[in-house]
């Protein structure tokens, strides 16, 4: 009976491993993510009397997303994990949109399209994908440890 109970409990610390590698990697790129898009926002500074400028949308896409990382990293359940995937999609799907969309102004959200990529603009785009295949990996894995 005794080894039952320890086999059972070996499988649940293996099971933990992967689920605490994984906060660890989506935490890691949601908060590269937000750091790159903390030092590029004075960059995006646009005059938007009516707006809020895109230096603060990067501002805010920033905190979201270190929240969300830090959320994941702290709690590691299905829910953070979901809403780390949800802010990771949100993030990639928007630099991609900008990217290749010359989306005019919506609102008080100032037209950001930037037809090129460079060194951290690939970097935001490839931590936020990492993030979002992560996150959902990791919930998948927390909705069977239940």
């Amino acid at each position: 009976m005794s080894s039952t109970n320890g086999s059972a409990d070996t499988s649940r610390g293996t099971s933990r491993i992967p689920l605490l590698v994984l906060r660890l990697l989506v935490a890691a790129a949601l908060i590269v993510s937000g750091v790159i898009h903390l030092q590029l926002a004075s960059g995006f500074e646009q005059a938007a009397p009516d707006g809020i400028g895109g230096g603060n949308v990067f501002r805010i896409q920033a905190a979201v997303a270190v929240l969300s990382g830090l959320y994941v990293l702290l709690r590691g359940t299905s829910r953070a994990f979901f809403l780390a995937a949800l802010v990771a999609l949100a993030s990639l799907a928007a630099v991609l949109l900008y990217r290749y969309v010359q989306v005019p102004t919506i609102g008080p959200i100032p037209s950001m399209y930037e037809p090129v990529w460079y060194t951290t603009k690939t970097i935001t785009a490839v931590a936020e994908g990492l993030a979002l295949i992560l996150a959902v990996v990791g919930y998948r894995l927390s909705r069977r440890a239940l």
